[in-house]
């Protein structure tokens, strides 16, 4: 988790947070783990006092409780692993202003597909971003993916969408609740007719490339990267298909990846996994941050982050490496192809943090 270390007025309360007495009765567990967890942000003590007075505590008890707290062994503890997370954010802070001194750092390539070791070198174990221009030059794809071709195909069968994501703020981080299933002829309809909207995607979690039915989808898919092995390409593949306006909001993956445009343009935006303890990171892989428009007032920690930003066109093919976060935007009506089989390691776990109500 990131404890901003320039806080210095009480935090929100957190969405658990118990309801205070109507007076200044004794103080509960669940008050002594909002006190504890705000002065691990440095939240000043007086800050908090107030916070607490205005949700019924009496402020002098409430500042009295806090100062108590400080000399709880269990909370000098927490001070002491404070400290081991302190360093490790100094380590990865160091490193990312040396990963800054490359020149062009802020800008992501596009060029040709280099020779496989200058592609595992550069990319892979040099972990940059890289848009490939010719990768999918010689796709089926290119030439008959469209719409209209994936109603006649396949417009019979049922595919599972994100629907209704305009009314959840995290639907991304929610997207169980939000499957439904639909016909697919109806699903292109909606699009076409829709407009730009974020409401509504067939994202990768569809997982139709392991139906048979839509097998001739991946007899589409050309020749590879060389550092991929095809005969995984099956299961290590995902179709994605959605209108204009379509956001996948900040978070990192878990391995590397190749995503194609098939048709339409995406913008994609990276943030160097080096920077994770600006980016809020307290549920899983997801930061609440919108880069499209950062409050600063609430995650002001992310004001000195570099952000690079390139646009996918129709051929274009990203690579995503590992633990780069990113932002995705749909800029057209986008179909598009994504490949993790990678033929060298690429299961990296990740131990993740699952604080659901701090933000």
């Amino acid at each position: 988790m990131n404890l901003p270390s320039t806080v210095t007025r009480a935090a929100p309360l957190p969405q658990a947070a118990p309801q205070a007495p109507e007076a200044a009765a004794s103080i509960d567990d669940g008050w002594i783990q909002w006190m504890a967890e705000n002065r691990l942000r440095n939240c000043t003590p007086e800050s908090m006092a107030q916070t607490m007075a205005a949700a019924g505590h009496d402020q002098a008890l409430a500042l009295a409780a806090i100062r108590e707290l400080e000399r709880d062994p269990v909370f000098l503890a927490a001070r002491r692993h404070q400290q081991l997370l302190r360093k490790l954010e100094s380590v990865v802070g160091n490193l990312q202003k040396i990963w800054e001194l490359a020149p062009g750092y802020t800008h992501v390539e596009k060029r040709r597909m280099p020779t496989r070791d200058e592609f595992l070198e550069r990319y892979v174990v040099g972990c940059r971003p890289v848009v490939l221009t010719d990768v999918a030059r010689d796709w089926p794809a290119l030439q008959r993916w469209s719409p209209a071709d994936l109603k006649a195909r396949f417009g019979m069968h049922q595919v599972e969408i994100q629907a209704e994501r305009n009314a959840d703020p995290r639907y991304e981080e929610n997207k169980l609740a939000l499957k439904r299933q639909v016909r697919l002829s109806d699903f292109v309809d909606q699009v076409l007719a829709g407009g730009s909207t974020n409401d509504y995607y067939l994202t990768a979690n569809n997982e139709v490339l392991r139906r048979p039915e839509f097998a001739p989808l991946l007899a589409d898919i050309g020749p590879l990267p060389s550092v991929c092995d095809r005969g995984q390409l099956a299961a290590r593949s995902s179709f994605w298909f959605g209108p204009a306006g379509t956001v996948t909001p900040l978070h990192h993956d878990t391995i590397m990846l190749f995503h194609t445009q098939i048709v339409g343009r995406k913008r994609w935006r990276f943030i160097s996994p080096l920077e994770w303890p600006k980016l809020y990171n307290y549920n899983n892989v997801f930061s609440p941050i919108d880069i499209d428009r950062p409050d600063l007032q609430r995650f002001p920690d992310f004001a000195g982050v570099k952000v690079l930003e390139v646009v996918a066109e129709p051929g274009e093919t990203v690579f995503l490496p590992l633990g780069w976060w990113h932002q995705v935007a749909s800029l057209d009506v986008s179909l598009s192809f994504s490949y993790s089989n990678l033929a060298l390691p690429n299961h990296y776990p990740y131990t993740n943090p699952e604080i659901t109500n701090w933000t």
